[in-house]
């Protein structure tokens, strides 16, 4: 029997009439089913987020009490490190593999991080500003902050705000992709289960066009944060402005591989098939622009087309899996779309461009990791979010012309170097214009260090001291210290 997952409004789990059935991506099949909000459901959630934040204890809790929920939902992401990997495998495509050692184990150590370190980024700040006067700089919850997650890392990037938010104070609304809600809802159950106070978080199901104005025009809600695509983003934003209110955009990339002649090339190369093929290059850090200096473009180009015709394709829950499907059948025909309009434009294909002929995948929604050359900076590959396993190679021939090869896109998310040279790709770093430079790795991210994008890419941060306080307001308050209590301005008017 196909297990059905409700919705999760004010401490109570709730079957809604209207059910979505949930697709594996590997398979095409139905796997589950899940509830869908109505607008019903979405004043529901939104009543019960700003009651629980307004009238409620969270937001008021002593510190050390937080500590212990948000510490008892990493260890219940933990407890269900199995079942939750398995959900994350089948309901998105993306190798058992990759959801088991990072997906899971990341999304507990997010809220392990907020647990153990938001007291520390809460701390007010005691300002002497003149002999006059002194000022106290606190920290205090947003209030209502909705969160939208995409499809590709639906749960890791759930945990990533979910807990920021719920350290600072704040409550939520959360409403993951409507392709791959199955890991939220799951989510849903070990907040329950950590008695987290009704209404303090609120998981709702739902595609955007039906409930996304109500959940981010509302004026209940006091902040948007939102990962996805720039479409997307844009509409978020005009929604938001109906009430203005703040907001974290995580939006696209066009991300540049710099690779300099000194490397070490079997490691480069290894690195960068996971910088691509990682997620079916469903990322938006993936390194979708590799530029390899002339020296040894051709040696680095022969062994990387080589290594990624060799990739093994197959369904997400095999263990040997190192490419699983894409997301969906729209997704791919997008994908498809792109590489036709390239070859158009002149592009030349090394490998792949195709559908698997395999008949063990004829039912998924596979697509060969693919590798085009020949592509100059108009074309459209170039210039925008193909969002699949499509790698362009060009070449340069020194720095300058590397810098100006990653810098020319709308995009400013993410880039790497690659050097024996640190003290050079350290000063290359300073002039390229995105928010995350790896130099020698690629997709390290950490708790500690904030993640975010310039220019088309976004504004505001994740993770980190940074990411923390995007989910606070800052307040100022001033203590007036002059002699006898009488300050300047009660002898203005002279009376």
């Amino acid at each position: 029997m196909i297990q059905s997952y409700p919705l999760y409004i004010n401490g109570k789990f709730i079957e809604t009439k209207e059910k979505q059935s949930i697709i594996n991506p590997s398979t095409g099949k139905v796997i589950a089913e899940a509830s869908l909000a109505s607008l019903k459901e979405v004043e529901l959630a939104l009543d019960s987020a700003r009651s629980a934040f307004d009238k409620g204890e969270w937001s008021r809790l002593p510190s050390e009490q937080r500590k212990k929920f948000i510490s008892r939902i990493a260890q219940g992401i933990l407890d269900n490190a199995g079942e939750l990997a398995e959900l994350e495998s089948v309901n998105t495509g993306k190798p058992i593999k990759e959801t088991t050692f990072m997906d899971i184990p990341s999304a507990a150590k997010a809220f392990e991080y907020a647990a153990n370190n938001f007291e520390s980024f809460l701390t007010a700040e005691d300002l002497k500003i003149s002999e006059e006067a002194k000022a106290n700089l606190r920290r205090e919850p947003v209030g209502v902050v909705v969160l939208i997650i995409p499809w590709n890392y639906p749960l890791l990037i759930a945990c990533w705000k979910l807990a920021s938010a719920l350290a600072a104070g704040n409550t939520v609304v959360l409403k993951p992709s409507s392709l791959t809600p199955l890991s939220a809802l799951k989510l849903a159950q070990i907040l329950h289960e950590a008695a987290l106070p009704a209404g303090v978080v609120n998981v709702i199901n739902g595609s955007g066009p039906k409930i996304g104005e109500v959940l981010c025009s509302d004026k209940r809600v006091d902040m948007v944060s939102f990962t996805g695509s720039n479409e997307t983003g844009r509409q978020i934003l005009e929604y938001s402005s109906a009430n203005i209110k703040k907001s974290i955009m995580e939006l696209g990339g066009k991300s540049a591989s710099l690779i300099f002649s000194d490397c070490d090339i079997d490691t480069v190369v290894n690195s960068s098939l996971c910088s691509i093929f990682l997620n079916q290059g469903q990322m938006c850090t993936a390194m979708s622009r590799i530029f390899i200096q002339d020296k040894i473009y051709d040696k680095f180009v022969a062994s990387f087309v080589q290594k990624a015709k060799a990739l093994k394709l197959g369904v997400a829950q095999a263990h040997e899996t190192q490419m699983g499907p894409l997301i969906s059948d729209s997704q791919r025909k997008k994908v498809i779309a792109y590489i036709e309009k390239a070859r158009a434009e002149g592009a030349k294909i090394l490998c792949g461009g195709k559908i698997p002929q395999n008949p063990e995948l004829k039912n998924g929604y596979f697509f060969e990791p693919t590798v085009m050359a020949n592509v100059s900076a108009h074309m459209h590959i170039f210039r925008e979010e193909v969002f699949g396993p499509v790698a362009i190679v060009g070449k340069f021939s020194d720095a300058n012309q590397a810098v100006e090869l990653a810098n020319a896109s709308d995009f400013g998310l993410a880039s790497c170097i690659w050097t024996k040279d640190t003290a050079f790709a350290q000063n290359l770093a300073e002039q390229i214009n995105s928010g995350v430079v790896w130099i020698n790795t690629y997709g390290m991210f950490y708790n500690q260090l904030p993640y975010g994008g310039f220019k088309r890419s976004g504004f505001g941060k994740e993770l980190g001291r940074e990411g923390f306080l995007e989910y606070t307001r800052l307040k100022n308050i001033v203590i007036d210290q002059s002699l006898d209590n009488k300050p300047l301005v009660s002898h203005w008017y002279g009376f």
